[in-house]
């Protein structure tokens, strides 16, 4: 029985993650990955953010397929912190239209609000400031704010910066970290490219690079590290976006480092960058995949490559 009654009719979800034969259906995309043990799954009701949709006064997600918006003061896929809000943060009158980025951090609420709107108006504020939120953001520019986000990976606390990339779950989160230090081991001097603010960078002692986050500023599409300077690594681990890293890949292929780990949430992306890396000798030691994006079609892959 399906347990969400906006399943189908808003775009949040792809398959009805209470279906018997979710499992079974969602594996099916990914079929043609020869994975090394059964996926790691995510229960549904753990998601701690999701980013909502806002215009002429509504507020919820989009519709299937199209731009309407389906609006919605609960999601059973979402952890019961951010639905005891939620109903509020709804009724906030909102103006304009844009998108709403709500986020549960180790330490309160984080909603950031982009908006075709610049400005946030005074009746936003009084009604937004009531809410007790840790921090409201819009397009950048701070509302009201009660402390500073935090984000804790394993035992390191992280200030959490506006809109910053976030894997959905923890469970998820803690399960692909898991992974990739298992397959770490041996690796002294390691580069964690994309690294973001840290998922892997602080576990491994590595050195990040990223356009934003934590590490040394670079835009890893425009600027990769070039084989001489990956030389001086034994370890690669990249989380790029969806967009791939191919340019990466193109200078990991031409420089010596032994094993690489390459994180993706997009499968096409990702065997197209494999491609480069296995023409240039690597082999593909194991495969795990992780239905961290519980009801979508999207999966996050992870893959050893060892020269």
């Amino acid at each position: 029985m399906k347990k969400c009654p906006l399943f189908s009719i808003c775009g949040g979800c792809r398959y009805d993650f209470t279906a018997p034969n979710y499992r079974e259906e969602k594996i099916k995309l990914i079929d043609d990955w020869e994975l090394s043990f059964e996926p790691f799954w995510t229960d549904a009701g753990t998601r701690r953010r999701a980013e909502f949709a806002f215009a002429d006064g509504k507020f919820g997600f989009f519709e299937c397929g199209t731009k309407n918006i389906v609006p919605l003061s609960h999601c059973p896929n979402l952890l019961p912190e951010i639905n005891r809000v939620l109903p509020k943060i709804a009724d906030l009158p909102w103006c304009g239209s844009g998108g709403a980025l709500v986020t549960l951090c180790e330490n309160g609420i984080d909603l950031a609000i982009t908006s075709n709107v610049p400005y946030f108006t005074r009746e936003f504020k009084t009604a937004v400031e009531k809410l007790g939120l840790l921090r409201v953001t819009w397009n950048g520019s701070v509302v009201c704010q009660t402390g500073t986000p935090k984000i804790k990976f394993g035992d390191t606390l992280v200030d959490y910066p506006i809109g910053a990339f976030l894997q959905p779950t923890v469970h998820s989160e803690r399960a692909m970290r898991r992974f990739v230090v298992e397959n770490a081991v041996g690796a002294k001097h390691i580069a964690d490219l994309f690294c973001g603010i840290g998922n892997f960078t602080f576990t491994l002692n590595a050195d990040g690079f990223d356009i934003a986050g934590i590490g040394v500023k670079r835009d890893l599409f425009k600027n990769p590290l070039t084989a001489k300077m990956l030389n001086s690594y034994d370890l690669v681990v990249m989380d790029p976006p969806r967009a791939g890293a191919m340019a990466q890949c193109q200078e990991l292929a031409r420089s010596n480092v032994p094993r690489v780990i390459y994180v993706s949430c997009n499968p096409t992306t990702l065997r197209r960058d494999a491609q480069i890396l296995t023409n240039a000798g690597y082999n593909i030691t194991d495969i795990a995949a992780f239905d961290q994006f519980v009801g979508s079609p999207h999966w996050e892959l992870a893959v050893v490559f060892q020269k």
